[in-house]
C-alpha cells in the first residue's frame, strides 16, 4: 500500500510498472506527467507554462479584493504594481534582505498554495503602503532553513538530472526558455536556470522506463488532481490514468493547490478515506467542487 505526492506519484508509477503484482492499493496525488518524453526537460517547461495560469488566479483574486489591498481592480494592474515593487527592490532591497529574487520565491509560493494568498497578498500591499516589515517577514531568508534548503536543492538536482538525458547545448535551453518566457515570464527562467545543472551533469543520465501496466495486472489506483495545480499539471493526471488502466481519477474542478489528499476538501478526503478502507474507486473517476476560497486579510 503505498501514497505519494507530486513526485512521489511517479516513484510509484515506477514501481507499479515493475511491480505489479505487489501492490495492494496505490494513491497518486498531484500526479506528474509519467510520458518518457516529458521526464524532465519539457515536464518542466510544461510546468513554466501551467504556473502563468495559477500566477493570473492569484492576481485576479487580488483585483477582485482591491477594497482590502488597493493593489489593483485587474489581474493587469496588479501585475503593474507587482512589476514595480520589483524593480524598487532591486535598487534598494527591503530591510537589506529582499531583493527582486526573494520576492519572487516568496510569491512563488502562491502558485503551489492559496493558503498564501491573503499573506502575500497583505504583504505586498503593506510594502506600497510604505509598511515593509510583513515582506521581510516572510521574504527574507531563514539562516536555521539554509542547511536544510541547500539539502534539498542538492538531492534535487541529482535525482532529476540522473532520471532522464537533458539537453546538453545551452543554445537549446535559451531558444525553448526564450519562446516560452513571451507567454509565460513568471517562472520560466527561474525553473529554467534551477535545472541548468542538468546541461552539464557529467553522471550517466537514465532513460525513462515507460510506465504502463495492462489490464487486468494492477488493482484499482486512484488518483488525485486539482484541475489547475500548476506543480503537476492536470494533464499528467490524464496521462496517468491511461497508463494504468482501472486506475480512477478524482478531480477538484477549478482549483490549483498542489496536493489535495487530506487538505480539506470533504468531497476529495472521502474518496481517499474510502479508497484506503475498502479498496473502492469511484468508477472511472468523479468531480468535487473547489474548496472555497480563501478570505482577504488585511492589517487594518
Amino acid at each position: 500500500t503505498f501514497m505519494g505526492a507530486s513526485y512521489g506519484t511517479y516513484f510509484g508509477a515506477l514501481y507499479a510498472t515493475l511491480f505489479p503484482s505487489h501492490v495492494r492499493r496505490m494513491v497518486f496525488d498531484s500526479a506528474v506527467d509519467p510520458d518518457p518524453e516529458q521526464i524532465w526537460y519539457r515536464s518542466n517547461m510544461g510546468q513554466s507554462l501551467a504556473f502563468e495560469a495559477r500566477w493570473e488566479d492569484f492576481r485576479r483574486w487580488v483585483a477582485k479584493h482591491d477594497d482590502v489591498y488597493h493593489l489593483g481592480t485587474t489581474p493587469e494592474a496588479v501585475q503593474r504594481r507587482y512589476d514595480e515593487v520589483r524593480a524598487e527592490l532591486a535598487v534598494k532591497p527591503a530591510g537589506g534582505k529582499v531583493g527582486p529574487g526573494q520576492l519572487h520565491s516568496a510569491f512563488l509560493g502562491a502558485g503551489y498554495y492559496d493558503d498564501y494568498w491573503a499573506m502575500r497578498a497583505t504583504a505586498l500591499s503593506e510594502y506600497v503602503r510604505g509598511n515593509p516589515e510583513p515582506l521581510v517577514a516572510q521574504a527574507s531568508p531563514r539562516a536555521v532553513a539554509a542547511k536544510d534548503n541547500e539539502n534539498a536543492q542538492a538531492v534535487y538536482t541529482a535525482v532529476e538530472c540522473n532520471d532522464a538525458p537533458w539537453p546538453e547545448d545551452f543554445e537549446v535551453w535559451d531558444r525553448d526558455h526564450t519562446e516560452l518566457a513571451r507567454v509565460a515570464p513568471f517562472e520560466t527562467w527561474d525553473n529554467a536556470f534551477s535545472n541548468l545543472p542538468c546541461a552539464f551533469w557529467p553522471a550517466p543520465r537514465q532513460r525513462p522506463l515507460d510506465v504502463r501496466v495492462g489490464w487486468g495486472e494492477l488493482p484499482p489506483t486512484l488518483i488525485l488532481a486539482a484541475e489547475r495545480d500548476a506543480a503537476t499539471p492536470y494533464k499528467g493526471a490524464l496521462e496517468l490514468r491511461k497508463r494504468l488502466p482501472g486506475s480512477s481519477l478524482v478531480t477538484e474542478r477549478d482549483a490549483g493547490t498542489h496536493g489535495i489528499g487530506g487538505a480539506g476538501n470533504t468531497c476529495v478526503d472521502d474518496h481517499l478515506r474510502r479508497y484506503l478502507l475498502t479498496g473502492e474507486v469511484p468508477g472511472r473517476g468523479a468531480d468535487c467542487a473547489a474548496h472555497p476560497e480563501p478570505n482577504p486579510v488585511s492589517l487594518d
